[in-house]
């Protein structure tokens, strides 16, 4: 737990207030150049899922974080919460809140969940100081945060470009299918998954090839950090083989992962995968 300071509060914020951060997962996923900045330029398509963390607030007299679930790694002061309320705050004069966060959504794995947290804490400090934040205040608080937390803002499917916070809206729905992620016990840090990278532009952008019947994306929709990240992780790659396996019409890692993601006409049953995985169903 982490606090800070004491002053008196202005009584704006009069109960407590609770919203549900979702992950999202990568359909498609290339890497297509090297920026200056020392990020990379990709194209992805975001979907959101369901698999929540629990986020709330309440007020203070001083500005404190703790969490419970998943254990998170680092500093509770480095944890983005904190630093949405501190990047707002410096525009805005916020009274102090007592943040909790039920940490749920599995880490290390590529959905974003983290970057969700600040997005919806965003969301949820300009609902509770009634701040009028326009869309695009909120947008570009959330891309000083992360480069995928900018998607959480609108949290809704779009085509992802840049460095994955430059948004264009895109008609898919997938209720009709049953979404499985599976998380194996594997870690996959940023620079081993972006060590093996070799940028290039794909001959055919995700963001026509997303448009294909769902059965033709296994020939051609990929994620460019499966081809390293599967020969150093056979765990990773077993799994998108066993989801392929037990029917899946399209299966990926999600992100860098470590998650793997599968599509089903129907749901399955993963009984073999359950027992050294973390499985979560109709996402």
């Amino acid at each position: 737990m982490v606090s800070y300071g004491c002053a008196k509060i202005q009584p704006l914020l009069v109960n407590l207030m609770i919203v549900f951060p979702n992950a999202k997962i990568n359909i498609g996923l290339n890497i297509v150049s090297r920026r200056t900045d020392g990020y990379h330029n990709l194209e992805t398509i975001f979907y959101p899922v369901k698999i929540f963390d629990a986020l709330e607030a309440m007020p203070g007299d001083h500005l404190s974080f703790d969490a419970s679930g998943l254990g998170i790694p680092g500093r509770d002061e480095d944890n983005l919460c904190l630093k949405a309320y501190q990047l707002i705050g410096a525009d805005y004069s916020l009274p102090f809140v007592n943040i909790h966060l039920h940490k749920h959504i599995p880490i290390g794995a590529g959905l974003g969940g983290g970057s969700a947290d600040a997005a919806f804490f965003i969301r949820l400090l300009d609902q509770l100081f009634d701040l009028g934040l326009s869309l695009e205040q909120k947008l570009n608080y959330a891309r000083k945060l992360g480069a995928d937390c900018a998607f959480f803002i609108e949290n809704k499917p779009v085509y992802a470009y840049e460095k994955g916070d430059r948004f264009e809206p895109i008609e898919l729905d997938l209720s009709s299918y049953a979404i499985v992620l599976v998380m194996p016990p594997a870690h996959v840090s940023t620079s081993e998954a972006y060590r093996g990278i070799k940028p290039f532009w794909p001959a055919r952008s995700v963001k026509e090839l997303i448009k294909l019947p769902i059965e033709e994306w296994k020939s051609c929709i990929r994620n460019d950090f499966e081809e390293s990240i599967f020969k150093n992780h056979a765990i990773i790659r077993g799994v998108k083989a066993a989801l392929y396996e037990s029917g899946a019409v399209y299966a990926s890692m999600s992100g860098s992962g470590a998650s793997v993601f599968g599509i089903f006409k129907q749901k399955p049953d993963l009984a073999d995968l359950h027992r050294a995985n973390q499985v979560f169903y109709d996402l």
